[in-house]
């Protein structure tokens, strides 16, 4: 008797990866060239044609290879009612894409009862495709191990602070930097909260965080991550969130890393008292 294709996350996974590629020559051909801009939430949250035309082509591909299935996507939101939920980011790091920085991604999640079972993350630009099912993660089919140094050792990715991250901390977030800075060897704020899952399931960079994430920002990265051997402690109003899809807030980090300073403060800020008022 043959597993179904939605209980099966070595499936799911290629399938997302498929969806990936497909998706993927589009964003390169418009990579670097004009394009328009738009915004959502404020001149700090941009959209482009090509985040949702690669949407589109994500859904598309998915439905073709699991009829019925649920999308969970950044550009059109939620569609269906199904075990098994797709979790999409068609660019993550948008504002880097239109900018012709090469820090960008496409990151799709499987979610099975709730549970994200498979993860893929591809780079277009590197060709790299960070992907994890139910066995070891994977960097373009070769096993791949996550490491981190300690803190004082340690590279730390963010896309922290941004203009948003200081709306809701006010001047607390200007205090974790200065705690960011003076702890870590090297922090940079990159602009792509998937790909700094994935370079840190690499064991390219030691160490990620963020506040106040979607669920697409975060389900394939942390999946990923874990099967690499790493860790994610995701909060959710001061309180520990098992399920990385419904953090806020997190910090990640890789096999034999601690980071417990920069959990601890960013539980703190987690909490309802955390928060400044708006």
């Amino acid at each position: 008797m043959t597993t179904p294709l939605s209980d099966d996350p070595n499936a799911l996974c290629l399938l997302a990866a498929g969806a990936a590629r497909a998706a993927a020559p589009a964003l390169l051909e418009a990579f670097r060239s004009d394009m328009s801009v738009s915004f959502k939430r404020d001149p700090h949250d941009v959209v482009t044609v090509h985040d949702k035309n690669a949407e589109h082509v994500i859904s598309a591909e998915l439905q073709r290879g699991a009829p019925g299935s649920e999308i969970l996507g950044e550009e059109t939101g939620s569609s269906g009612d199904a075990r098994l939920r797709w979790i999409i980011d068609p660019i993550d790091g948008t504002a880097n894409f239109a900018r012709g920085l090469a820090y960008w991604c496409i990151s799709i999640a499987a979610e099975l009862d709730g549970e994200v079972v498979a993860g893929v993350i591809l780079d277009p630009v590197a060709n790299n495709l960070f992907a994890a099912g139910e066995g070891p993660a994977t960097l373009n089919g070769a096993p791949m191990r996550s490491a981190s140094a300690r803190d004082d050792r340690s590279t730390l990715l963010t896309s922290f602070p941004g203009s948003h991250d200081v709306d809701l901390l006010g001047e607390e977030a200007f205090a974790l930097l200065a705690q960011i800075t003076r702890d870590y060897q090297h922090h940079h704020s990159t602009g792509s909260g998937a790909l700094n899952l994935a370079h840190v399931a690499a064991g390219w960079s030691d160490a990620t965080m963020g506040f106040d994430t979607n669920p697409w920002d975060v389900a394939a990265g942390a999946h990923i991550l874990r099967r690499a051997g790493g860790a994610f402690a995701g909060f959710r109003a001061g309180e520990e969130e098992p399920r990385p899809q419904a953090a806020l807030d997190y910090v990640a980090w890789g096999a034999g890393g601690d980071h417990r300073a920069l959990r601890e403060r960013v539980r703190e800020l987690s909490a309802p008292w955390g928060r400044a008022e708006h």
